[in-house]
C-alpha cells in the first residue's frame, strides 16, 4: 500500500487540535473525511505534532497510506478539493517508503510564536497572535531565553497533564525577533528541537513575556527552570499565537527539498 507525505497548512481557530475528536471538530478529522472522498476504506493517518486547540501550522507534516498510486500533484488536488471550505490546505504531497513516519522520523520541529503589543484591539489579526498592551524589551527577553537553550530539566514549563515519560529536552534555539509593522510592536519567537514537551512553547513565551513586561528579570528565568517547579512558571499564554512551522527529516521528503 504506497505511503504518502503531505505538508499541511491550517488555521486552528475552528478546530479542537489535530487530533481526532468523537464530538468536536479536527485537523486529522478533516483530512481523513477528505480521503475517504478518495478511498472509501483509507486507514487513519499520523501528524509529525498533535497541536492543541487554536494552534496553527504552516508546516505541519502527515502520513496516509493509500491503495492507489496517486500523482502526488493530483492528490495534493483532489485532497484540496474535499477540504473546502474548512480552513485547511494540502501545499505538497509525495511518495515516501513504508517505515517512512510523519511522527518517529522527525529529527527536529520549528514553532514560531506571534506576540503583538500595542492598545487598539487585533481585527484582521485576532486569533492569529496574541495581543498585550504594554511594550516589551526584546534585548530582555533574549537574556532571559539564553537561560532555556541546551539540555534541562523542563519540568516548570511542562503542562501538568503532559504524558512525556522524561521532562528533560534539549532546546536548540530560541531566537527572538521584532517584525516592522504600521501600528504596534510585533514580536516573533523561534523555538528549535527535535521534541517538545506538552505547552512548553506557550509556557516558555508566556514566561519570557513577562521579562519583556519588566516584571520580571532575565536571570528569574534561570531560576523558574531551576526549580522544576510547574508553579515556578509564568503564565501560559493563549494558543492563537502558535504556530507549528516546519518538521525537518534526516533526507529531504517533498520534491523541492523540504521536509
Amino acid at each position: 500500500m504506497p505511503r504518502y507525505a503531505l505538508l499541511v497548512e491550517y488555521d486552528g481557530r475552528p478546530f479542537a487540535g489535530w487530533q481526532r475528536q468523537t464530538s468536536q471538530p479536527s485537523v486529522q478529522g478533516a483530512v481523513e473525511a477528505a480521503l475517504a472522498r478518495l478511498e472509501a476504506d483509507a486507514p487513519a493517518i499520523a501528524a509529525a505534532g498533535r497541536t492543541d486547540a487554536g494552534v496553527h501550522a504552516t508546516g505541519q507534516v502527515a502520513q496516509c497510506d493509500l491503495s492507489r498510486d496517486w500523482d502526488p500533484f493530483r492528490l495534493t488536488e483532489a485532497l484540496n478539493y474535499h477540504l473546502r471550505p474548512r480552513p485547511v490546505a494540502i501545499i505538497k504531497a509525495a511518495r515516501v517508503t513504508g517505515d517512512w513516519h510523519a511522527r518517529f522520523s522527525a529529527i527536529e520541529r520549528h514553532y514560531v510564536f506571534r506576540l503583538i503589543s500595542r492598545r487598539a484591539p487585533l481585527t484582521h489579526e485576532a486569533g492569529l497572535a496574541w495581543q498585550v498592551k504594554a511594550p516589551l524589551d526584546v534585548d530582555a527577553m533574549r537574556a532571559g531565553a539564553a537561560h532555556l537553550v541546551g539540555r534541562h530539566d523542563f519540568t516548570t514549563f511542562r503542562a501538568s497533564i503532559c504524558q512525556a515519560k522524561s521532562p528533560v529536552k534539549t532546546l536548540d534555539e530560541v531566537t527572538i525577533t521584532e517584525c516592522p509593522r504600521d501600528h504596534g510592536q510585533e514580536v516573533r519567537f523561534f523555538l528549535r528541537a527535535r521534541s517538545f514537551l506538552h505547552n512548553q512553547v506557550r509556557s516558555i513565551v508566556g514566561t519570557l513575556e513577562r521579562v519583556g513586561a519588566g516584571a520580571w528579570a532575565p536571570e528569574d528565568v534561570r531560576m523558574a527552570l531551576e526549580a522544576r517547579e510547574r508553579a515556578a512558571c509564568g503564565p501560559v499564554c493563549p494558543p492563537g499565537g502558535l504556530y507549528l512551522h516546519h518538521v525537518r527529516y534526516p533526507d529531504p521528503v517533498f520534491a523541492d527539498g523540504s521536509g
